[in-house]
C-alpha cells in the first residue's frame, strides 16, 4: 500500500524518505506512539495519518502507558494545579519532587526538590513558580498543605480549590504530567541524590515546554514550535538522547 501523505507540497518519490523517517523516529524514541510521531511530523511539515504512521514503526517496541482520562475542562486558562510525587535514589533515601502545573498550555512552571517538604517550602516553591498568580489552584488535601500555604494563597490572590478526598481524578492534568515525568525520564534513569534530581526535573520541563508535542493543544508544544517546511532534517537529543527535538536546517 503506497503511504499517504495529505500536502501536495512533497513530492511522491520521497514516500520511502518518510517511511524510513518514521521508522526512525520510532527506534530511537521508543515511548512514542504514532499520535506523538504525527505531531513531530506536522511541526516538518509532514501530514501523514496516525494510522500510516502506525504501520511503518518500527514493531517490538513497548507500547505506550495510558493516562488519566478525566481531566478538568473549565477555565483552563485560568487555572493551575499542583502535587508532590516521591522519588527513590540509588541509596534508597526517598525525595519528593513538586510540580506545579499551569492548565491552558500544559505549560510546567515549576518542578522542586527536597527531602522533607513542609508547608512553607512549598509555599516558597509556589512564590517561586509564578509572575501572575492564577484565578485557582487545584491541589489534594494533603496535610502538608497548611495555615502557612493557605495564607500565602490568600497574599496572592489565588483560590484555593482543594480535591475531594480520595478524588485524584478531580487534579487529573497534575496526575498525568506526574505519571509522564516517570514513564518519559524517571523509570530510565537511576537518581543519584538531589541535586541530580533537580537537573533532571529541569531538564525534562525545558523538553517537555519548548520540545515536546501535545495532543491537548493540537499536536504543538506548550511554548509553541514554528513549523519548519524547507531544508534537512536534524534531530537534537533532550534527555541524555531519550527524547529528540527535529527541526529543518
Amino acid at each position: 500500500m503506497a503511504l499517504e501523505i495529505k500536502t501536495a507540497q512533497r513530492p511522491s518519490n520521497d514516500h520511502a524518505g518518510i517511511r524510513h523517517l518514521i521508522r526512525e523516529m520510532s527506534l530511537v524514541n521508543p515511548l512514542w506512539g504514532a499520535p506523538w510521531i504525527r505531531g513531530e511530523l506536522l511541526k516538518l511539515s509532514i501530514d501523514v495519518g496516525q494510522t500510516t504512521i502506525a504501520r511503518y514503526m518500527a514493531r517490538g517496541r513497548r507500547p505506550p502507558s495510558q493516562g488519566w482520562k478525566t481531566f478538568l475542562h473549565n477555565h483552563a486558562d485560568g487555572i493551575a494545579s499542583m502535587d508532590l510525587f516521591v522519588v527513590p535514589t540509588i541509596s534508597f533515601r526517598l525525595l519528593y519532587g513538586l510540580l506545579i502545573l499551569h492548565h491552558g498550555r500544559r505549560q510546567i512552571l515549576w518542578l522542586g526538590v527536597t527531602a522533607h517538604p513542609t508547608a512553607e517550602w512549598i509555599s516558597h516553591q509556589l512564590t517561586e513558580a509564578y509572575g501572575v498568580a492564577p484565578r485557582y489552584i487545584i491541589r489534594d488535601r494533603d496535610a502538608v498543605h497548611g495555615d502557612v500555604f493557605i495564607r500565602r494563597l490568600r497574599a496572592m490572590g489565588i483560590r484555593d480549590r482543594p480535591t475531594a478526598p480520595r478524588s485524584p481524578w478531580q487534579n487529573g492534568y497534575c496526575e498525568r504530567a506526574i505519571g509522564s515525568i516517570r514513564r518519559e525520564c524517571l523509570d530510565h534513569v537511576v537518581v543519584f541524590g538531589e541535586r541530580h534530581l533537580r537537573h533532571l526535573l529541569r531538564s525534562y520541563a525545558t523538553y517537555y515546554n519548548t520540545a515536546r508535542s501535545h495532543l491537548s493543544v493540537n499536536k504543538d508544544a506548550s511554548m509553541s514550535r514554528r513549523i519548519h517546511a524547507v531544508g534537512r532534517i536534524v534531530p537534537t537529543p533532550f534527555l541524555g538522547g531519550l527524547h529528540h527535538l527535529y527541526v529543518r536546517v
